[in-house]
Order: structure tokens, then C-alpha cells, then sequence
């Protein structure tokens, strides 16, 4: 039990990264729900001018971000976050970033009840992707957005997000209930991610979506691995990978060697993975089967401050 209240408590406990950003502005922000007393509001950053948009005569997807911050912090328009936004805009990518509720930002103690509230905030967080996703389709034309070619992203507890709301939407969780009938999207994006599950071990009633899955091997805030407590499971990537190999799932995985949680912000470094997930996978529609040891000095440990993992362990 030790083991996984360490791992939620860490989760809480992460820090953001700093970035040098170059600036972009969105197209719009636009309020999407009101939920709890709060305005959830979403910004649309358009592709860049004269980008190519269309490849093989298919329009590129529309991606939808949510951010990280352990679902205690975290901003939809972070600075840290606005090369990789610019760099997806400049390839033709139109891209969403999202607010959601923070489920734990209020929490201030750890205790043997702290994994049902972590899986509380994850299915709030899922709520609101679900509304922000139903407010995009019910102003498509508006937006210009494909209902058919949506892809989700996520940082950490944003990943984790993402993750789950796939995982939802295979086994009929009653939140999908906002969600026009049959909805599916078009393709996952996960830096630091995860699956949990309340009811034994993670498994997929229908087939999800191609899946790409960044993780640091020495990650001790979102599990690499698996961590069980009786029936409650909480499955990194390392596991998903080989959940989904098993099952013959159109997915790719990189996995970091010598690095831990900072894989969660390594979207800008390893945006060629990305799109080649993109074109292949999502666009093409390609199970194109990556499981790749990766190394990249570029992707360096961070400095956690006096709130950081070596006080929780």
C-alpha cells in the first residue's frame, strides 16, 4: 500500500518545467462549460499561414491538449507549453488546449482513501475533455473541425487524461453519455501517461484508437509499470505496451532510458515521432508498430525545488 500512495502522492507533487517560449497567441478563446462555479474556457490556435494542412488529400486532425500539473495545478496557456503549439500550428496541425477541473487542488493530506480521490479528479478531468470535445462538435462548422478527426494529447496528469478517456469510451463508461452515439477519436497523443482502473485489471472491451506513448523508464510520478492494491490498477505505459502487443493494438511507444517524469514535457523534442504517428497511424490509417528504447541528452532532469520527489520518498 506504501508503493501506491507514494506514486499518487508524487503525482500531486509535480513540478512544472520552464521553458524558453516563443510566443503565439490563440485565434480565440471561447468558454466552453461552466461547471462547479468555474468558467472552462478552451483556445484555438489555427494552422500557421501556408502551412500544408492536406496530405494525400486528407485534412491533418485536429489535436486537443490538456495540460499537467498532477490535477492539483497547471494552465492551458503556459508558456512552457507554447513552442510545441507553435511547432504543431507551423505543420499544418490545428491545436485545442483545454481547461479542466482540478480534482486535488484542494488536497492536503495523504491517507489509505487518496487513490479513490485520484481516481475522482482523473473522471472529472475526463468530464470536461468529454464537454470540451461536445462544444467543438456542436460548433464544427464553425471551427472548421472534423468530428471524425479529433486527436487527444496530454502532459502527465493530462496524459493520463487522455488515456483514460479512450479507455472510457471502449468499455462504456457513463460519462461518454455527453458524446454523440458512436463517437471515437481518431488517435491518442501521451507524454507520461497512464490507465487507471477500480475494477480489476485494465482491459479494453472494444479496440482503442492508435495509441502514442512517451515514458521516462526511471519515472517514479506516473508509473512506467504497474502498480496493484487488491483491485485497484494503475497501468504505465510499459504494461499498456504490452497489453496492446498481446491484442495486435495499432499503437507506438518510446520509451526513455536514465530519464524519469521530464519525458512529460518532451513534446517539442520529439515532434518528428509525432508526426510520423500522425500520418501514419491516425491519417493513414497504418498500424505502423513502434516499441522503441530511446536516449536523448536533450531531455534533462529537472530541478524539483523543495516540493519535489526526494521529499516524498
Amino acid at each position: 500500500m506504501k508503493r501506491i500512495l507514494s506514486v499518487f502522492a508524487a503525482i500531486i507533487a509535480a513540478a512544472s518545467f520552464t521553458a524558453n517560449a516563443q510566443a503565439i497567441e490563440p485565434a480565440g478563446s471561447y468558454l466552453y462549460a461552466e461547471k462547479d462555479g468555474q468558467e472552462l474556457y478552451l483556445d484555438v490556435y489555427e494552422p500557421a499561414r501556408g502551412s500544408q494542412t492536406v496530405i494525400d488529400g486528407k485534412t491533418k486532425p485536429t489535436v486537443m491538449f490538456v495540460f499537467g500539473g498532477g490535477f492539483k495545478e497547471g494552465q492551458r496557456d503556459a508558456a512552457y507549453y507554447s513552442p510545441w503549439f507553435k511547432a504543431m500550428t507551423d505543420r499544418g496541425y490545428r491545436v485545442i488546449s483545454i481547461d479542466y477541473r482540478l480534482g486535488l487542488k484542494d488536497a492536503k493530506t495523504m491517507g489509505v482513501r487518496q487513490a479513490n480521490e485520484l481516481h475522482k479528479a482523473i473522471l472529472m478531468a475526463v468530464e470536461d475533455l468529454y464537454s470540451a470535445t461536445a462544444f467543438l462538435i456542436s460548433n464544427a462548422e464553425e471551427f472548421d473541425v472534423d468530428p471524425e478527426n479529433i486527436v487527444i494529447s496530454g502532459s502527465s496528469a493530462g496524459a493520463i487524461t487522455s488515456m483514460q478517456a479512450e479507455y472510457e469510451i471502449c468499455n462504456g463508461g457513463s460519462s461518454t453519455s455527453i458524446l454523440p452515439e458512436g463517437f471515437r477519436y481518431a488517435g491518442v497523443m501521451a507524454f507520461s501517461g497512464a490507465v487507471y482502473s477500480g475494477s480489476g485489471k485494465v482491459s479494453y472491451k472494444k479496440e482503442p484508437c492508435p495509441i502514442l506513448m512517451f515514458h521516462g523508464e526511471d519515472d517514479r510520478l506516473v508509473t512506467y509499470k504497474q502498480i496493484r492494491f487488491f483491485s485497484k490498477h494503475f497501468a504505465g505505459a510499459s504494461w499498456l505496451a504490452k497489453l496492446y502487443a498481446k491484442k495486435g493494438y495499432n499503437y507506438s511507444f518510446y520509451h526513455f532510458q536514465n530519464i524519469a517524469h521530464e519525458v512529460c514535457n518532451s513534446m517539442l523534442q520529439n515532434i518528428n515521432e509525432e508526426m510520423h504517428f500522425l500520418e501514419s497511424n491516425v491519417m493513414k490509417g497504418q498500424k505502423r508498430i513502434v516499441d522503441a528504447q530511446a536516449s536523448d541528452p536533450s531531455i534533462q532532469r529537472a530541478s524539483w525545488g523543495n516540493s519535489g520527489p526526494k521529499d516524498i520518498y
